[in-house]
């Protein structure tokens, strides 16, 4: 067993799933890092008729830069544009009506705090895979941590570095395959099979 210290991400990428669901990882949530920008801490990505499309919650800059601490501003009515971009992708795909009563549930309640938000939709994920993983929260940043420590390791910017064979998505027959998109886009096209998919991960 290892201890890793994971970032909460939103809808996460499936290789972060693929480090959350692994037996062999005892998880620890990074709640006190400083709130970076354009990382999947407020952003997901989901394949839209023109590719990979990312979904941005807008966060309130108040001053507080303490993940924790971060709030979302509902200036605009982002989740309802969310889950009608969720909806329109994915309603032809082959297990979204299977999913969608509890998917729409994220979208249902205003949390004030992005850390609540995002550790909700992980739970729903962890429902909808039937699974369940213990995780726990950090109490303190450490620079240097004991954990391994996955906090950059998953970029929005780069090519992912998890090797992930190619399965059917919504528009793949048009535009090709789109490598470690939202777990979203697994669970919509794989169902049933997504644990198998998600274990089969490897790391490049």
């Amino acid at each position: 067993m290892q201890n890793i210290l994971l970032p909460v991400f939103y809808l996460p990428p499936i290789s972060w799933f693929s480090e959350f669901l692994n037996v062999e990882n005892e998880v620890v949530f990074e709640q006190f890092e400083s709130f970076p920008k354009q990382t999947f801490r407020n952003r997901t990505n989901i394949y839209g008729a023109n590719g990979r499309l990312s979904l941005i919650i807008p966060i309130i800059h108040n001053g507080n830069r303490e993940f924790k601490d971060t709030e979302m501003s509902y200036r605009e009515d982002w989740q309802k544009i969310h889950w009608k971009s969720i909806k329109t992708v994915y309603q032809g795909s082959p297990y979204f009506e299977y999913y969608e009563d509890k998917l729409e549930k994220l979208f249902e309640k205003k949390e004030k705090f992005l850390l609540d938000f995002n550790i909700k939709s992980i739970e729903i994920v962890q429902n909808l895979l039937k699974t369940e993983k213990a995780y726990s929260l950090n109490e303190e940043y450490i620079k240097n941590p004991e954990e391994v420590n996955f906090r950059e390791k998953f970029s929005a910017k780069k090519t992912s570095e998890y090797e992930m064979a190619e399965y059917f998505q919504t528009f793949s027959d048009k535009l090709g395959f789109l490598n470690d998109l939202s777990i979203v886009d697994l669970i919509c096209n794989k169902g049933p099979e997504s644990m198998t998919y998600i274990k089969s991960i490897k790391k490049l």
